[in-house]
């Protein structure tokens, strides 16, 4: 059977795409921005502003502690600095780094981390952080963004260009459904109502709101009216609308490309234990680590696709 999706899309692209172009549009508004990379410009997708800008660019090799370093001063002398690498390299390998010199300070450094979650794919368990999101929630100052889409991940690049404050960007490797508009307009710490309903809220962020897009037809086919919250912004959450829209369906669910422990879900949770206690269920990786699979395969196996999604729906409704 067919379903009837709020959303569709014609062509599919990478995340990381969407933040080599939104880096090269960054770049020709404003001078100040700068890029750092290490050692993984291809795969960050920052070779057409280094291109264009030779002398606004480090290639500070396979040293991301001292890319970090080097952000840290950029900043201090007025630059922007966006420093782009692997989302585990950016965050596991160099946290001393961030916490000390960037969150402590508040420095105007952009951590631009590509290939997270469990969809970097076949590279394995080394290389899927899957514990990130958490770690820089937690570090004072950091706003913490998870686009979840080429235009989305675009628009947020050129938002963080004009943000003042570190920030950790998380974006992709494979190629994703392109779902939401071009032209849009990225606000930093406020959640997009994708698609309105009153049974259950389904809170997603990054790849897995597609995967929220399609388990809402899969619902609906049932009867059921779920409502579709794109979170974009792990940090700062926006409170506001998840206390609208769960006050409204009395249940919810949460969906995440990261561990259960210390991401979305847990967030949200603080938020409605705080203000709006209801039931919640979460998707996303139980205390595990990943392995060598295709995207589809591993999103499959570790319960984070749209059948997953519709069956915590289920749960969640049941618990009301």
């Amino acid at each position: 059977m067919s379903l009837d999706l709020k959303f569709t899309f014609t062509e599919k692209k990478d995340t990381r795409s969407g933040f080599g172009d939104g880096f090269l549009e960054a770049g020709r508004k404003n001078p100040n921005v700068v890029g750092l990379c290490a050692d993984l410009i291809g795969s960050l997708k920052m070779g057409d502003f280094q291109k264009e800008f030779p002398e606004r660019f480090f290639q500070t090799g396979i040293a991301e502690a001292n890319m970090i370093g080097i952000s840290a001063g950029l900043a201090i002398g007025g630059k922007i600095p966006f420093a782009g690498t692997f989302a585990n390299f950016a965050t596991g390998r160099v946290y001393d780094q961030i916490r000390q010199s960037v969150a402590y300070s508040d420095k105007n450094v952009k951590i631009c981390a590509s290939h997270a979650g469990l969809t970097l794919g076949e590279d394995g368990a080394t290389h899927q952080i899957l514990e990130d999101l958490g770690m820089m929630k937690m570090l004072p100052h950091m706003t913490v963004i998870n686009p979840c889409d080429y235009n989305q991940t675009k628009a947020a690049t050129l938002a963080i260009a004009e943000h003042e404050g570190p920030v950790y960007l998380r974006f992709g490797r494979p190629s994703w459904p392109i779902f939401t508009p071009a032209d849009q307009k990225f606000e930093i710490g406020k959640a997009w109502k994708m698609i309105d309903g009153k049974d259950v809220t389904i809170f997603a962020t990054g790849h897995l709101v597609w995967e929220a897009v399609v388990a809402e037809a899969m619902l609906r086919q049932e009867g059921i009216h779920a409502e579709v919250i794109n979170i974009h912004t792990i940090k700062p959450l926006d409170e506001e609308a998840i206390l609208e829209s769960v006050k409204k369906t009395g249940c919810a669910v949460s969906a995440e490309e990261h561990q259960i422990n210390g991401g979305l879900g847990d967030s949200i949770a603080q938020t409605l234990i705080r203000h709006n206690p209801a039931p919640l269920e979460y998707v996303g990786v139980n205390d595990s680590f990943g392995e060598s699979g295709t995207p589809t395969q591993l999103l499959e196996k570790y319960g984070l696709n749209a059948e997953n999604i519709v069956k915590a729906a289920k749960r969640a409704l049941a618990r009301k």
